[in-house]
């Protein structure tokens, strides 16, 4: 018989388009993760905010499989710094359907922090167990953004309570561990590393020139990728500054950045993206820039396999899945030495790590790399073999189905649920 359990995921629902200011890897985290766990004898109620009123409550989303939208202030976008006033009827909500279709599940997963803050308080009327995976914790938020991080103030102490009433803790890499224990004084005991995965049907590597072809990008020029959400502490503009101190000179090189509020870039309705064009005249880099506005999830492996470095340099970053996707389809990494990235990376040997802040460091790189063919040659073969074995969502999904098992069981050793170390 299938095991029944929920997730929660309050503002990142598996059926948004990725690239916005809310939506990224926890999306990406929560389907994968999912739809990996289906082939291990489990059904999964994914339990997300109910945000557009044209969606049904319940919908069937694949085999085993239900997304089910609680009700939770307005159905409206929000931002996710504006839900916590909703949880009690989130959590309400939850209840209610659960007591309507006399569902008892044998455990939560919740994901963030509002999301474990939801099954802390189920925990204490019914006792389901609940493990919880935080994607980002308040305290490094508070270190980097400082005034500029809109969350409530009480967003670390209701943190640090989940961090005691949780059954198990994942953290993405030995950072987030790090910080646990070190902000939050989490047992050690409760905490097991789990790192994001990468889907091997979604992303592996495309013929270059077919993939440019494409994409309508230039076959003798140097590709350089920056994909994901368009936020400050992405360091978008930490890779456009660098582009003006790259003095590889055997090509014309272009910098494409994908992501956005929008498939057609608008900086009329995007300030982020107002700034970084601006960025690009200041550096007399716009015409080397390509803002190409958001894809579907299924063009991605398009831009990475047309890319020859793909970089990512946030401030900071709790995991970050599309490095492990860029490696998939063969395309070195050159990433901030910072959070899980220094834990997906291995340096020197699938890319490179750099200092967060630094187009100088950065562009260093990029000549290093696109001025040594060897190198990126073997780069792209180590970059595909270290992700296939330590990153698939195959590999993760049964690492956490060990995490459910020892939850359920106590009596069953914590060793078992850890994952092997990758870096």
């Amino acid at each position: 018989m299938k095991k029944k359990i929920a997730f929660i995921s309050e503002h990142a629902s598996p059926l948004a388009t990725l690239g916005g200011v809310d939506s990224g890897g926890q999306n990406v985290y929560v389907a994968e993760l999912a739809k990996h766990l289906i082939g291990l004898e489990y059904e999964i109620d994914i339990y997300t905010r109910w945000e557009d009123e044209s969606l049904p409550q319940v919908i069937h989303w694949s085999e085993g499989i239900r997304i089910i939208h609680a009700k939770a202030g307005p159905k409206t976008c929000l931002p996710k710094e504006e839900l916590l006033q909703f949880m009690p009827e989130f959590k309400d909500s939850m209840m209610n359907f659960m007591q309507k279709e006399r569902i008892q599940y044998k455990l939560i997963h919740a994901n963030f922090w509002m999301s474990g803050l939801v099954a802390q308080e189920i925990k204490k009327d019914i006792r389901i167990p609940f493990v919880i995976t935080f994607h980002a914790l308040g305290q490094i938020r508070k270190l980097h953004q400082k005034e500029e991080d809109k969350f409530p103030a009480c967003r670390c102490a209701v943190e640090e309570d989940i961090v005691k009433h949780a059954d198990r803790i994942i953290a993405e890499c030995p950072q987030d561990k790090e910080d646990l224990i070190t902000y939050y004084h989490a047992n050690e005991e409760k905490i097991s590393i789990v790192p994001c995965g990468f889907s091997k049907n979604e992303f592996y590597p495309v013929n270059k020139n077919e993939a440019r072809e494409l994409l309508n990008l230039q076959a003798d020029e140097r590709i350089i990728l920056q994909l994901g959400r368009m936020v400050p502490r992405k360091g978008i503009d930490n890779v456009i500054r660098a582009m003006s101190k790259i003095e590889h000179a055997a090509a014309p090189t272009r910098l494409v950045v994908v992501g956005g509020d929008t498939n057609v870039p608008d900086p009329e309705l995007s300030p982020e993206l107002a700034r970084l064009m601006n960025i690009a005249k200041e550096e007399n880099v716009f015409h080397k820039v390509s803002f190409v506005g958001r894809k579907d999830r299924d063009m991605l492996k398009y831009y990475y396999s047309a890319s020859d470095i793909f970089i990512t340099t946030p401030w900071y970053e709790p995991f970050g899945i599309t490095p492990l996707e860029a490696m998939a389809c063969g395309t070195p990494v050159i990433g901030s030495d910072v959070g899980g990235i220094k834990y997906s990376v291995a340096n020197n040997e699938t890319g490179f790590l750099v200092p967060p802040n630094n187009p100088e460091a950065l562009a260093e790189k990029i000549d290093l790399l696109l001025d040594d063919e060897v190198l990126l040659e073997s780069m792209k073969r180590n970059a595909i073999d270290r992700v296939n074995t330590y990153f698939t969502w195959t590999h993760v999904s049964r690492i956490i189905a060990e995490i459910y098992r020892f939850v359920q069981e106590p009596l069953q050793h914590p060793a078992s649920v850890n994952s092997e170390k990758a870096a």
